[in-house]
């Protein structure tokens, strides 16, 4: 397997995890609703990378996506 196919896999993989975490997201208040909207406009975003082939970008962009929803859930912004 080739780096290119490593990380094709693992965006494959974290799009899942993220897509299931924000089916059962929500959140308590109007910072929660703010994040949820940043993680959601990373996830479109990982896919318009991934789109133009650009892998690096776009699992960038469900790194940050991820650290978003898990810091909210840290300060009790979202459930």
């Amino acid at each position: 397997m080739s780096l290119e196919d490593d990380l094709l896999a693992e965006i494959r993989k974290w799009t899942r995890r993220l897509d299931e975490a924000l089916a059962g997201a929500s959140s308590s208040g109007e910072k929660g609703e703010r994040l949820l909207e940043n993680i959601r406009a990373y996830r479109r975003d990982s896919e318009h990378f991934l789109g133009r082939g650009d892998l690096v970008r776009s699992y960038e962009c469900l790194i940050w996506a991820w650290a978003i929803l898990e810091t909210g859930r840290e300060l009790g912004f979202l459930r």
